[in-house]
């Protein structure tokens, strides 16, 4: 069983900047090492939508999300992190040492 989660964040409003980043997480750019620590975390599926400079991670994680990483693997995904805050803003009602933010469902069409 999973269940849906959806964070939110913003990049540095510059058009250069916001193409690097895309760059970065065009399909086979993102380092391997990213990738199985996502989902050694319990990601089952993971999209980021843009629109402007904001940003919108839609995933399926497991019912033990989050779970944790091997060491080696959340070192190296520290360091991708770290490469990755030059282009990122926290929303400003985020978590202070959270970068995305969650979000709260508020309408679902299934529901009404």
């Amino acid at each position: 069983m999973s269940r849906r989660i959806c964070h939110a964040l913003d990049l540095v409003d510059d058009a250069a900047l916001i193409a690097e980043y895309e760059a970065a997480h065009a399909a086979g750019a993102v380092w391997p090492q990213v990738i199985a620590g996502i989902r050694q975390a319990g990601y089952e599926s993971m999209e980021i939508w843009r629109t402007g400079d904001r940003l919108f991670m839609i995933a399926e994680v497991a019912d033990d999300w989050p779970r944790d990483v091997a060491p080696e693997i959340a070192a190296i995904d520290a360091h991708w992190q770290d490469r990755m805050d030059r282009f990122q803003k926290r929303l400003p009602h985020g978590e202070p040492d959270e970068k995305w933010t969650a979000m709260t469902r508020i309408f679902s069409l299934d529901e009404q």
